[in-house]
């Protein structure tokens, strides 16, 4: 269904229009998350992804049905993000037995190789990007990704493994990033 449709029905409080944007961007929506929360807890970044939809929801009528609504999710996601890693902290006292600090420098690289791995994944083009990220990082089955993509599974399948060798081939060009 066209984006401007979904908007215009999102106005009129459509859940079902809700539901389909947040299939439609979830994806989206998590990378513009992970990139600023990174190593935080999975836990974190999906509070982040459900505080935009709600914040869509919320401000439904403040959307233009003629622009693009992509650009206002990662807006929204970022700022959502960026709020939540300031506020983010261990709750209780660290104790005295407890393990030596996380090696800055490790979780350093480990951030920088998932910001490589989701500028390449964002790099796709659609709807190998969309079928990617819900495959792999939403772990839906491929025969649901497929069909909601309007795509036979042998199809998904070959866009999965010319995915995977384009983004080994990318990120083997960037300094620092090693693939397993």
């Amino acid at each position: 269904m066209n984006e401007n449709i979904l908007i215009q029905k999102l106005q009129a409080g459509s859940t079902g229009a809700l539901e389909t944007l947040i299939r439609r961007y979830t994806p989206y929506v998590s990378a513009c998350a992970y990139r600023v929360l990174g190593s935080l807890p999975r836990e974190e970044l999906e509070e982040t992804v459900a505080d935009t939809f709600v914040e869509l929801w919320r401000h439904a009528g403040e959307l233009d049905p003629e622009r693009p609504l992509r650009p206002w999710l990662g807006t929204v996601a970022s700022n959502k993000a960026k709020n939540r890693l300031r506020a983010y902290a261990p709750a209780a006292a660290i104790p005295e037995d407890a393990p030596a600090p996380v090696d800055i420098q490790r979780q350093t690289e480990e951030r920088e190789r998932g910001a490589a791995l989701w500028q390449a994944v964002d790099a796709l083009g659609e709807p190998e990007r969309t079928l990617f990220l819900r495959y792999y990082y939403e772990g839906e089955k491929l025969k649901t990704v497929a069909a909601d993509l309007e795509m036979n599974l042998s199809t998904a399948k070959t866009k999965l493994r010319r995915g995977r060798l384009l983004l080994r081939e990318q990120l083997q060009g960037k300094e620092g990033v090693e693939l397993g």
